[in-house]
């Protein structure tokens, strides 16, 4: 197979990916709830919260920086906190193991009222599940960007989101990360709906 072809063989996988996600209601109902939960959390003054291992990681950092940053809109910092911290990670994992790295962080920073964003491919990641855990038990909301079929992360949040189609890591987070952008900009519009004709910020 030519280069060309094995480009655009994935970029079609890709796009149909996220075709079929979308096509669902459930999964659009879902996302309105996570636009509508997180708005509320961040209107009352309460923090939002990600974690997730690796390429979710990622993710769990890319959301959380538009948030305190900006996305397309100029306007106030909102309080967001991704637990990728390395000092912090190495700490917790080398003194009470790595299944505790972010429900240790939830115990710290954690309040009721405020959300937890949970991103697992697979929906079985260990500290992400202890994560949820703690965070229920201190009155925090909870959601799940997830995938094959959700894992026990499924039944431990509040809202999961399921991409149901992909079998592949990278498959399942370009969906993530595309609800994500949707979930901030409707943020964004939410709060900020004095600033919803004001150009992009040049970023």
């Amino acid at each position: 197979m030519q280069s060309r072809d094995i480009l655009r063989s994935a970029l079609d996988d890709a796009a149909s990916t996220l075709k079929a996600f979308v096509a669902d209601e459930e999964n659009l109902r879902a996302v309105v709830k996570f636009a509508e939960t997180a708005s509320e959390t961040l209107d009352r003054g309460g923090r939002i919260y990600a974690c997730g291992n690796g390429g979710s990681m990622s993710d769990a950092m890319h959301f959380v920086e538009e948030l305190s940053g900006c996305f397309r809109r100029q306007r106030s910092a909102l309080s967001a906190l991704a637990f990728s911290d390395p000092a912090t990670l190495s700490c917790i994992a080398n003194d009470f193991g790595y299944d505790q790295v972010f429900s240790r962080q939830v115990e710290a920073h954690g309040r009721t009222g405020d959300l937890l964003v949970a991103l697992s491919t697979s929906g079985e990641s260990e500290n992400v599940v202890a994560a949820t855990r703690t965070a229920r038990e201190m009155g925090l909301r909870t959601v799940g960007l997830l995938g094959r079929g959700g894992g026990k992360l499924a039944t431990e949040v509040d809202l999961p989101i399921i991409v149901p189609r992909a079998q592949t890591s990278d498959r399942i987070q370009e969906v993530h990360l595309q609800v994500l952008h949707a979930v901030i900009e409707s943020i964004e519009r939410r709060l900020f709906p004095e600033n919803n004709d004001v150009e992009d910020p040049e970023v």
